[in-house]
């Protein structure tokens, strides 16, 4: 997996001072979306054990509320792979602290089985270490900035777990 960046104090991604890791890697290609270098999966960097190491040191001040993933697309195929157990190593290190997470597809159309489109071996998994989804394709017609940690109309905020 390639990430096309890294923000270490991150206010607009989530509640309260946050980390976020930007994935390379989208299927969605949603019409008027911020972001489009990183569909391309090769885009940016590869993400490394020092690339890991990375974020979980940014992570350690006391200010920092928790650890963001958005894209590109943290739910294609290639991206769970990786970042599943990325995720289950911010839990523990870090329990205290929320993972927000974005995502272009459905939660209950598209990642739960059985007949979710991007349900792998390793979704619940990782839907079971992600306290927020943010869910929903970005949709340009729906767009709206009066809306909080969301671009468009559509997208729902969905509290997987009770905030801490």
């Amino acid at each position: 997996m390639n990430y096309g960046n890294i923000k270490k104090t991150d206010v607009a991604d989530g509640e309260g001072v946050r980390v976020s890791l930007f994935v390379s890697g989208c299927r969605n290609h949603c019409k008027g979306c911020f972001n489009q270098e990183t569909w391309d999966f090769g885009y940016g960097r590869p993400f490394t054990q020092k690339t890991e190491d990375e974020l979980i040191g940014a992570l350690a001040p006391e200010y920092i509320s928790g650890l963001t993933v958005l894209g590109g697309e943290p739910f294609e195929e290639e991206n769970q792979k990786v970042l599943f157990p990325f995720l289950q190593r911010v839990r523990k290190t870090y329990p205290d602290k929320t993972i927000w997470c974005y995502t272009g597809y459905v939660y209950d159309k598209d990642l739960l089985p059985p007949d979710g489109r991007k349900h792998t071996d390793v979704t619940q998994t990782m839907l079971g270490l992600i306290d927020v989804l943010v869910d929903g394709p970005f949709i340009l017609e729906q767009r709206n900035i009066m809306l909080q940690f969301r671009g468009s109309e559509n997208q729902r905020i969905l509290y997987l777990k009770n905030q801490k």
